[in-house]
Protein backbone atom coordinates (compact mmCIF):
# COMPACT_ATOMS: atom_id res chain seq x y z
CA UNK A 1 0.00 0.00 0.00
CA UNK A 2 1.28 3.46 -0.55
CA UNK A 3 3.32 4.79 2.25
CA UNK A 4 1.03 7.46 4.01
CA UNK A 5 4.20 8.98 6.08
CA UNK A 6 4.58 10.92 2.87
CA UNK A 7 1.73 12.97 3.41
CA UNK A 8 1.36 15.71 5.97
CA UNK A 9 -1.71 18.04 6.19
CA UNK A 10 -1.75 20.82 3.23
CA UNK A 11 1.99 19.69 2.67
CA UNK A 12 1.99 17.36 -0.33
CA UNK A 13 4.69 14.65 -0.18
CA UNK A 14 4.14 12.81 -2.67
CA UNK A 15 6.07 15.64 -4.47
CA UNK A 16 9.24 13.87 -4.97
CA UNK A 17 10.30 13.46 -8.34
CA UNK A 18 13.33 11.85 -9.92
CA UNK A 19 15.53 13.42 -12.52
CA UNK A 20 14.34 12.86 -16.22
CA UNK A 21 15.49 9.76 -18.45
CA UNK A 22 13.87 9.38 -21.48
CA UNK A 23 13.92 7.98 -24.93
CA UNK A 24 11.59 10.39 -26.52
CA UNK A 25 10.38 13.47 -25.41
CA UNK A 26 7.78 15.20 -28.38
CA UNK A 27 8.17 19.04 -27.91
CA UNK A 28 5.68 20.91 -26.12
CA UNK A 29 2.12 21.82 -27.83
CA UNK A 30 -0.26 19.72 -29.68
CA UNK A 31 0.03 19.48 -33.32
CA UNK A 32 -0.22 16.90 -36.56
CA UNK A 33 3.51 16.50 -36.25
CA UNK A 34 3.53 15.38 -32.57
CA UNK A 35 0.12 13.21 -33.02
CA UNK A 36 2.56 11.12 -36.04
CA UNK A 37 5.47 10.96 -33.77
CA UNK A 38 3.45 9.09 -30.83
CA UNK A 39 1.81 6.70 -33.24
CA UNK A 40 5.26 5.72 -35.24
CA UNK A 41 6.89 5.82 -31.89
CA UNK A 42 4.64 3.03 -30.76
CA UNK A 43 4.73 1.12 -34.43
CA UNK A 44 1.19 1.29 -34.81
CA UNK A 45 -1.50 -0.10 -37.84
CA UNK A 46 -2.32 3.00 -40.08
CA UNK A 47 -6.03 2.75 -38.61
CA UNK A 48 -4.84 3.73 -35.40
CA UNK A 49 -3.06 6.84 -37.11
CA UNK A 50 -6.19 7.73 -39.14
CA UNK A 51 -8.17 7.44 -35.52
CA UNK A 52 -5.94 9.74 -33.97
CA UNK A 53 -5.37 12.92 -37.09
CA UNK A 54 -9.86 12.67 -37.31
CA UNK A 55 -9.83 12.94 -33.02
CA UNK A 56 -7.18 15.96 -33.42
CA UNK A 57 -9.76 17.81 -35.74
CA UNK A 58 -12.56 17.09 -33.47
CA UNK A 59 -10.53 18.51 -30.82
CA UNK A 60 -10.22 22.04 -32.81
CA UNK A 61 -13.29 22.19 -33.76
CA UNK A 62 -14.68 21.89 -29.92
CA UNK A 63 -14.70 25.12 -27.89
CA UNK A 64 -13.32 25.02 -24.42
CA UNK A 65 -16.50 24.16 -21.53
CA UNK A 66 -17.00 27.11 -19.54
CA UNK A 67 -20.20 24.96 -17.85
CA UNK A 68 -17.68 23.47 -14.61
CA UNK A 69 -13.97 24.65 -13.28
CA UNK A 70 -12.54 27.47 -14.32
CA UNK A 71 -9.92 26.34 -16.95
CA UNK A 72 -8.56 29.69 -17.92
CA UNK A 73 -5.18 29.32 -16.87
CA UNK A 74 -4.84 25.98 -18.48
CA UNK A 75 -2.44 26.63 -21.29
CA UNK A 76 -2.54 23.58 -23.57
CA UNK A 77 0.75 25.04 -25.32
CA UNK A 78 2.80 24.34 -22.27
CA UNK A 79 2.49 20.94 -22.44
CA UNK A 80 4.79 17.88 -23.39
CA UNK A 81 1.92 15.50 -24.53
CA UNK A 82 4.61 12.31 -24.88
CA UNK A 83 7.32 11.64 -22.83
CA UNK A 84 8.84 8.05 -23.34
CA UNK A 85 10.79 6.93 -20.13
CA UNK A 86 13.70 4.74 -20.73
CA UNK A 87 12.75 1.08 -19.78
CA UNK A 88 8.98 -0.17 -20.89
CA UNK A 89 7.11 -3.03 -20.66
CA UNK A 90 8.71 -5.08 -18.26
CA UNK A 91 6.87 -8.38 -16.56
CA UNK A 92 9.49 -8.71 -14.00
CA UNK A 93 9.66 -5.76 -10.97
CA UNK A 94 13.68 -6.15 -10.98
CA UNK A 95 13.91 -5.12 -15.11
CA UNK A 96 12.46 -1.70 -14.27
CA UNK A 97 14.46 1.21 -14.41
CA UNK A 98 16.39 1.23 -10.84
CA UNK A 99 15.25 5.63 -10.26
CA UNK A 100 11.66 4.16 -11.42
CA UNK A 101 11.81 1.33 -9.71
CA UNK A 102 12.70 3.38 -6.60
CA UNK A 103 9.65 5.59 -7.28
CA UNK A 104 6.99 3.15 -7.20
CA UNK A 105 9.03 0.98 -4.02
CA UNK A 106 8.18 4.13 -2.44
CA UNK A 107 4.95 4.62 -3.19
CA UNK A 108 4.53 0.94 -2.18
CA UNK A 109 3.33 -0.33 -4.93
CA UNK A 110 5.58 -3.91 -5.14
CA UNK A 111 3.90 -4.65 -1.25
CA UNK A 112 0.28 -3.97 -2.85
CA UNK A 113 0.74 -6.58 -5.81
CA UNK A 114 2.21 -9.23 -2.75
CA UNK A 115 -0.09 -8.46 -0.47
CA UNK A 116 -4.03 -8.74 -1.71
CA UNK A 117 -4.03 -8.19 -6.08
CA UNK A 118 -4.05 -9.99 -8.41
CA UNK A 119 -1.94 -8.54 -10.93
CA UNK A 120 -0.04 -4.59 -10.85
CA UNK A 121 0.52 -2.20 -14.04
CA UNK A 122 2.82 0.88 -13.12
CA UNK A 123 2.29 3.51 -15.72
CA UNK A 124 5.41 6.62 -15.66
CA UNK A 125 4.80 9.48 -17.89
CA UNK A 126 3.26 8.64 -20.94
CA UNK A 127 4.08 4.93 -20.81
CA UNK A 128 3.49 1.78 -19.16
CA UNK A 129 6.59 0.67 -17.20
CA UNK A 130 5.11 -2.32 -15.55
CA UNK A 131 2.70 -5.14 -16.18
CA UNK A 132 1.97 -8.11 -14.29
CA UNK A 133 -0.81 -10.63 -14.00
CA UNK A 134 -0.63 -13.43 -11.25
CA UNK A 135 -0.62 -16.64 -12.90
CA UNK A 136 -4.02 -18.42 -11.58
CA UNK A 137 -5.79 -15.68 -13.59
CA UNK A 138 -3.38 -15.81 -16.50
CA UNK A 139 -4.38 -19.55 -16.91
CA UNK A 140 -8.50 -18.76 -17.05
CA UNK A 141 -7.72 -16.70 -19.81
CA UNK A 142 -7.78 -13.33 -18.32
CA UNK A 143 -5.78 -10.55 -20.19
CA UNK A 144 -4.23 -7.53 -17.87
CA UNK A 145 -2.12 -5.73 -20.24
CA UNK A 146 -0.64 -2.54 -21.02
CA UNK A 147 -3.29 -0.71 -23.36
CA UNK A 148 -0.24 -0.77 -26.40
CA UNK A 149 0.02 -4.54 -26.00
CA UNK A 150 -3.15 -4.95 -26.01
CA UNK A 151 -3.89 -3.80 -29.10
CA UNK A 152 -0.37 -5.41 -30.80
CA UNK A 153 -1.61 -9.39 -29.09
CA UNK A 154 -5.41 -8.87 -29.75
CA UNK A 155 -6.21 -7.03 -32.58
CA UNK A 156 -9.73 -7.73 -33.40
CA UNK A 157 -10.69 -7.83 -30.10
CA UNK A 158 -9.71 -4.48 -29.36
CA UNK A 159 -10.56 -2.79 -32.62
CA UNK A 160 -14.23 -4.44 -31.49
CA UNK A 161 -14.42 -2.52 -28.52
CA UNK A 162 -12.35 0.59 -28.59
CA UNK A 163 -13.85 4.02 -28.63
CA UNK A 164 -17.13 2.40 -28.91
CA UNK A 165 -18.45 3.88 -25.49
CA UNK A 166 -16.48 6.72 -25.40
CA UNK A 167 -15.94 7.88 -29.01
CA UNK A 168 -13.94 11.60 -29.97
CA UNK A 169 -16.95 13.73 -30.94
CA UNK A 170 -18.22 12.64 -27.04
CA UNK A 171 -16.50 15.95 -25.99
CA UNK A 172 -13.37 18.63 -26.14
CA UNK A 173 -10.87 16.23 -23.91
CA UNK A 174 -11.92 12.66 -24.78
CA UNK A 175 -11.50 13.72 -28.58
CA UNK A 176 -7.89 15.07 -27.09
CA UNK A 177 -7.17 12.25 -25.49
CA UNK A 178 -8.35 10.10 -28.62
CA UNK A 179 -5.35 12.28 -30.68
CA UNK A 180 -2.59 11.45 -28.34
CA UNK A 181 -3.66 8.45 -25.64
CA UNK A 182 -0.87 6.64 -23.92
CA UNK A 183 -0.62 4.21 -22.16
CA UNK A 184 -3.87 2.49 -19.61
CA UNK A 185 -4.53 -0.84 -18.96
CA UNK A 186 -6.34 -3.23 -22.07
CA UNK A 187 -8.31 -6.04 -19.41
CA UNK A 188 -10.46 -8.55 -20.49
CA UNK A 189 -12.80 -10.78 -18.28
CA UNK A 190 -13.73 -13.93 -19.54
CA UNK A 191 -17.32 -15.57 -19.72
CA UNK A 192 -18.34 -16.99 -16.24
CA UNK A 193 -14.61 -15.82 -14.74
CA UNK A 194 -14.56 -14.25 -11.34
CA UNK A 195 -11.37 -12.58 -10.24
CA UNK A 196 -11.83 -12.50 -6.31
CA UNK A 197 -9.01 -9.78 -5.77
CA UNK A 198 -8.35 -6.31 -7.42
CA UNK A 199 -6.48 -5.62 -10.29
CA UNK A 200 -4.51 -2.53 -9.76
CA UNK A 201 -2.47 0.22 -12.09
CA UNK A 202 -1.20 3.00 -10.74
CA UNK A 203 -0.41 6.25 -12.48
CA UNK A 204 2.86 8.89 -12.09
CA UNK A 205 3.27 11.60 -13.80
CA UNK A 206 7.25 12.92 -13.04
CA UNK A 207 7.93 15.52 -15.22
CA UNK A 208 7.31 19.38 -14.97
CA UNK A 209 4.53 20.64 -17.27
CA UNK A 210 3.53 17.35 -18.37
CA UNK A 211 0.21 15.84 -19.36
CA UNK A 212 -0.55 12.21 -19.04
CA UNK A 213 -3.31 10.42 -21.09
CA UNK A 214 -3.79 7.04 -20.56
CA UNK A 215 -6.99 5.51 -22.13
CA UNK A 216 -8.12 2.20 -20.34
CA UNK A 217 -10.35 -0.54 -22.15
CA UNK A 218 -11.99 -2.72 -20.07
CA UNK A 219 -14.50 -5.74 -21.02
CA UNK A 220 -15.82 -7.86 -18.67
CA UNK A 221 -17.51 -10.89 -21.00
CA UNK A 222 -20.99 -12.97 -19.79
CA UNK A 223 -21.37 -13.64 -15.73
CA UNK A 224 -17.82 -12.85 -15.35
CA UNK A 225 -16.97 -10.72 -12.16
CA UNK A 226 -13.88 -8.18 -11.29
CA UNK A 227 -12.45 -5.17 -9.60
CA UNK A 228 -9.81 -2.77 -11.11
CA UNK A 229 -8.53 -0.01 -8.69
CA UNK A 230 -6.42 3.19 -10.32
CA UNK A 231 -4.16 5.38 -7.86
CA UNK A 232 -2.68 8.66 -9.30
CA UNK A 233 0.11 11.04 -7.93
CA UNK A 234 2.69 13.66 -9.17
CA UNK A 235 5.49 16.03 -7.78
CA UNK A 236 4.76 19.29 -7.26
CA UNK A 237 6.09 22.03 -9.58
CA UNK A 238 5.86 25.54 -10.47
CA UNK A 239 4.02 25.01 -13.84
CA UNK A 240 0.93 23.29 -13.66
CA UNK A 241 0.67 19.39 -15.51
CA UNK A 242 -2.43 17.90 -16.90
CA UNK A 243 -4.23 14.92 -17.26
CA UNK A 244 -6.65 13.60 -19.53
CA UNK A 245 -7.40 9.78 -19.12
CA UNK A 246 -10.43 7.91 -21.07
CA UNK A 247 -11.88 4.78 -19.06
CA UNK A 248 -14.23 3.08 -21.04
CA UNK A 249 -15.83 -0.59 -20.06
CA UNK A 250 -18.66 -3.53 -21.51
CA UNK A 251 -20.23 -5.16 -19.25
CA UNK A 252 -22.13 -8.13 -20.75
CA UNK A 253 -25.06 -9.87 -19.87
CA UNK A 254 -24.74 -10.47 -16.22
CA UNK A 255 -21.50 -9.32 -15.33
CA UNK A 256 -20.77 -7.38 -12.60
CA UNK A 257 -17.48 -4.65 -12.69
CA UNK A 258 -16.62 -2.30 -9.78
CA UNK A 259 -13.94 0.64 -10.70
CA UNK A 260 -12.44 2.67 -7.72
CA UNK A 261 -10.61 5.09 -7.93
CA UNK A 262 -8.07 7.37 -4.98
CA UNK A 263 -6.68 10.26 -6.94
CA UNK A 264 -4.22 12.28 -4.88
CA UNK A 265 -2.76 14.56 -7.53
CA UNK A 266 -0.55 17.33 -6.67
CA UNK A 267 -2.18 20.50 -6.28
CA UNK A 268 -0.77 21.98 -9.60
CA UNK A 269 -2.34 19.03 -11.38
CA UNK A 270 -5.57 19.40 -13.67
CA UNK A 271 -7.51 16.44 -14.08
CA UNK A 272 -9.91 16.22 -16.89
CA UNK A 273 -11.41 12.57 -16.89
CA UNK A 274 -13.92 11.00 -18.90
CA UNK A 275 -15.62 8.20 -17.70
CA UNK A 276 -18.19 5.70 -18.47
CA UNK A 277 -19.45 2.14 -19.06
CA UNK A 278 -21.57 0.41 -21.42
CA UNK A 279 -24.09 -2.15 -19.41
CA UNK A 280 -25.81 -4.81 -21.13
CA UNK A 281 -28.61 -6.76 -19.79
CA UNK A 282 -28.54 -7.70 -16.18
CA UNK A 283 -25.22 -6.56 -15.46
CA UNK A 284 -24.04 -4.44 -12.75
CA UNK A 285 -21.54 -1.41 -12.95
CA UNK A 286 -20.15 0.56 -9.74
CA UNK A 287 -17.92 2.99 -10.18
CA UNK A 288 -16.21 4.17 -5.95
CA UNK A 289 -15.08 7.41 -6.94
CA UNK A 290 -12.26 9.26 -4.29
CA UNK A 291 -11.27 12.65 -5.27
CA UNK A 292 -8.37 14.22 -3.22
CA UNK A 293 -5.74 15.90 -4.99
CA UNK A 294 -5.08 18.17 -7.89
CA UNK A 295 -6.01 22.03 -8.61
CA UNK A 296 -8.83 21.40 -10.85
CA UNK A 297 -11.17 17.50 -11.42
CA UNK A 298 -13.59 17.75 -13.52
CA UNK A 299 -14.78 14.16 -13.73
CA UNK A 300 -18.52 12.19 -13.73
CA UNK A 301 -18.38 8.52 -13.70
CA UNK A 302 -21.07 7.37 -15.97
CA UNK A 303 -23.40 4.19 -16.92
CA UNK A 304 -25.20 3.63 -20.12
CA UNK A 305 -27.71 1.04 -19.17
CA UNK A 306 -28.47 -0.58 -22.89
CA UNK A 307 -30.66 -3.63 -22.03
CA UNK A 308 -33.39 -4.57 -19.77
CA UNK A 309 -32.31 -5.47 -15.91
CA UNK A 310 -29.34 -3.69 -16.11
CA UNK A 311 -27.98 -1.50 -13.35
CA UNK A 312 -25.33 1.25 -11.98
CA UNK A 313 -24.01 2.74 -8.93
CA UNK A 314 -22.10 5.43 -8.37
CA UNK A 315 -20.13 6.34 -5.28
CA UNK A 316 -18.42 9.65 -5.09
CA UNK A 317 -15.76 11.59 -2.78
CA UNK A 318 -14.78 14.95 -2.63
CA UNK A 319 -11.94 16.92 -0.73
CA UNK A 320 -11.21 20.58 -1.73
CA UNK A 321 -8.64 22.39 0.33
CA UNK A 322 -7.63 25.63 -0.40
CA UNK A 323 -7.07 26.68 -4.32
CA UNK A 324 -9.03 23.21 -5.23
CA UNK A 325 -12.07 23.05 -6.97
CA UNK A 326 -13.69 19.50 -7.19
CA UNK A 327 -16.27 19.52 -9.56
CA UNK A 328 -17.41 15.90 -9.53
CA UNK A 329 -20.61 13.50 -9.71
CA UNK A 330 -22.44 11.00 -12.01
CA UNK A 331 -24.64 10.47 -15.06
CA UNK A 332 -26.64 7.58 -15.61
CA UNK A 333 -28.58 7.33 -18.83
CA UNK A 334 -31.62 4.95 -19.23
CA UNK A 335 -32.15 3.11 -22.41
CA UNK A 336 -33.93 0.28 -21.31
CA UNK A 337 -36.95 -0.77 -18.90
CA UNK A 338 -36.47 -2.65 -15.67
CA UNK A 339 -33.36 -0.67 -15.10
CA UNK A 340 -31.62 0.44 -11.96
CA UNK A 341 -29.22 3.36 -10.64
CA UNK A 342 -28.31 5.29 -7.61
CA UNK A 343 -25.60 8.10 -7.30
CA UNK A 344 -24.34 8.89 -3.90
CA UNK A 345 -22.09 11.90 -3.26
CA UNK A 346 -20.07 12.86 -0.62
CA UNK A 347 -18.19 16.03 -0.65
CA UNK A 348 -15.98 17.87 1.80
CA UNK A 349 -15.09 21.75 1.90
CA UNK A 350 -12.47 23.52 4.20
CA UNK A 351 -10.30 26.22 4.11
CA UNK A 352 -11.62 28.11 0.35
CA UNK A 353 -11.63 25.05 -0.93
CA UNK A 354 -14.88 24.33 -3.47
CA UNK A 355 -16.41 21.36 -4.26
CA UNK A 356 -19.36 20.88 -6.63
CA UNK A 357 -21.93 17.98 -7.43
CA UNK A 358 -22.92 17.86 -10.84
CA UNK A 359 -24.84 14.98 -11.91
CA UNK A 360 -27.38 13.48 -14.83
CA UNK A 361 -30.37 10.43 -14.26
CA UNK A 362 -31.74 11.07 -18.57
CA UNK A 363 -34.52 8.14 -18.69
CA UNK A 364 -35.27 7.70 -22.29
CA UNK A 365 -38.73 7.32 -23.81
CA UNK A 366 -39.61 3.32 -23.47
CA UNK A 367 -37.35 2.81 -20.45
CA UNK A 368 -40.32 1.96 -18.36
CA UNK A 369 -40.17 0.61 -14.99
CA UNK A 370 -36.75 2.30 -14.29
CA UNK A 371 -35.52 3.28 -10.94
CA UNK A 372 -33.02 5.54 -9.64
CA UNK A 373 -31.76 7.71 -6.79
CA UNK A 374 -29.80 10.83 -6.55
CA UNK A 375 -28.03 11.41 -2.77
CA UNK A 376 -25.72 14.31 -2.51
CA UNK A 377 -24.27 15.67 0.85
CA UNK A 378 -21.70 18.29 1.26
CA UNK A 379 -19.99 19.38 4.77
CA UNK A 380 -18.80 22.12 4.81
CA UNK A 381 -15.53 22.74 7.91
CA UNK A 382 -15.51 26.53 8.03
CA UNK A 383 -16.97 29.46 6.21
CA UNK A 384 -14.56 30.14 3.62
CA UNK A 385 -15.51 26.48 2.00
CA UNK A 386 -17.96 26.61 -0.53
CA UNK A 387 -20.41 23.83 -2.38
CA UNK A 388 -22.62 24.01 -5.40
CA UNK A 389 -24.90 21.49 -6.37
CA UNK A 390 -25.82 20.95 -10.33
CA UNK A 391 -28.30 18.12 -10.80
CA UNK A 392 -29.74 17.46 -14.04
CA UNK A 393 -32.86 15.17 -14.25
CA UNK A 394 -34.57 14.71 -17.62
CA UNK A 395 -37.45 12.03 -17.96
CA UNK A 396 -38.88 11.16 -21.07
CA UNK A 397 -41.02 8.42 -20.16
CA UNK A 398 -44.09 8.41 -17.89
CA UNK A 399 -43.39 5.08 -15.94
CA UNK A 400 -40.28 5.86 -14.08
CA UNK A 401 -39.53 6.15 -10.37
CA UNK A 402 -36.69 8.88 -10.24
CA UNK A 403 -35.81 10.71 -6.45
CA UNK A 404 -33.27 13.08 -5.70
CA UNK A 405 -32.02 13.96 -2.09
CA UNK A 406 -29.49 16.70 -1.31
CA UNK A 407 -28.10 18.36 2.16
CA UNK A 408 -25.16 20.82 3.44
CA UNK A 409 -24.24 21.01 6.97
CA UNK A 410 -21.60 21.97 8.79
CA UNK A 411 -19.67 20.12 11.73
CA UNK A 412 -21.76 19.99 14.16
CA UNK A 413 -21.11 21.87 17.73
CA UNK A 414 -22.86 19.65 19.99
CA UNK A 415 -21.28 16.30 18.27
CA UNK A 416 -18.26 18.53 18.78
CA UNK A 417 -18.63 18.90 22.23
CA UNK A 418 -19.68 15.44 23.04
CA UNK A 419 -17.11 13.81 21.78
CA UNK A 420 -14.61 16.55 23.18
CA UNK A 421 -16.38 15.16 26.60
CA UNK A 422 -15.31 11.76 26.17
CA UNK A 423 -11.69 12.59 25.69
CA UNK A 424 -11.27 13.52 21.94
CA UNK A 425 -9.84 17.21 21.00
CA UNK A 426 -11.34 19.30 19.25
CA UNK A 427 -9.19 18.45 15.80
CA UNK A 428 -9.30 14.74 16.56
CA UNK A 429 -13.74 14.96 16.87
CA UNK A 430 -13.91 16.69 14.18
CA UNK A 431 -11.88 14.05 11.66
CA UNK A 432 -14.14 11.31 13.63
CA UNK A 433 -17.40 13.01 12.27
CA UNK A 434 -15.46 13.14 8.65
CA UNK A 435 -14.61 9.65 8.74
CA UNK A 436 -18.45 9.28 9.35
CA UNK A 437 -19.71 11.04 6.69
CA UNK A 438 -17.47 9.09 4.39
CA UNK A 439 -18.07 5.89 5.55
CA UNK A 440 -20.88 4.89 2.84
CA UNK A 441 -17.76 5.33 0.17
CA UNK A 442 -15.12 4.02 2.78
CA UNK A 443 -17.03 0.75 3.02
CA UNK A 444 -17.28 -0.39 -0.53
CA UNK A 445 -13.44 -0.29 -0.72
CA UNK A 446 -11.24 -3.30 0.16
CA UNK A 447 -9.89 -3.07 3.94
CA UNK A 448 -6.57 -1.82 2.86
CA UNK A 449 -7.77 0.71 0.32
CA UNK A 450 -10.72 1.90 3.34
CA UNK A 451 -8.08 2.31 5.20
CA UNK A 452 -5.93 4.47 3.27
CA UNK A 453 -8.10 6.54 2.41
CA UNK A 454 -9.69 7.52 5.96
CA UNK A 455 -6.02 8.47 6.39
CA UNK A 456 -5.48 10.41 3.47
CA UNK A 457 -8.79 12.14 4.41
CA UNK A 458 -7.66 12.54 8.31
CA UNK A 459 -3.98 14.00 7.13
CA UNK A 460 -6.22 16.67 5.16
CA UNK A 461 -8.00 17.43 8.36
CA UNK A 462 -5.25 18.49 10.14
CA UNK A 463 -5.13 22.17 11.29
CA UNK A 464 -8.79 22.48 9.72
CA UNK A 465 -10.44 22.92 13.53
CA UNK A 466 -9.14 25.10 15.63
Amino acid sequence: MTDLSLLRGDRYEYGFSQPERYSVKAPKGLSAEVVELISKAKGEPQWMLDFRLRALKVFYSKPMPTWGADLSQLNLDEIYYYIRPEGLGARDWSDVPDDIRATFDRLGIPEAERAALAGVGAQYESEMVYHNLKEEWERQGVIFLSIEDGLREYPELFRQHFATVIPPEDNKFAALNSAVWSGGSFVYIPKGVKVEIPLQTYFRINAESAGQFERTLIIADEGSQAHYIEGCTAPSYSRDSFHSGVIEIVVRQGARFRYSTIQNWSRNVYNLVTQRAAVYRDGVMEWVDGNLGSRVTMKYPSCYLLEEGASGEILSIAMAGPGQHQDAGGKVVHFAPYTRSSIISKSISKQSGRSSYRGLVKVLEGAHHTRSHVECDALLLDESARTDTYPYIEIEERDAEVGHEATVSKINDEQLLYLQSRGLSEGEAASLIVRGFIEPVAKELPLEYAVELNRLIELEMEGSVG
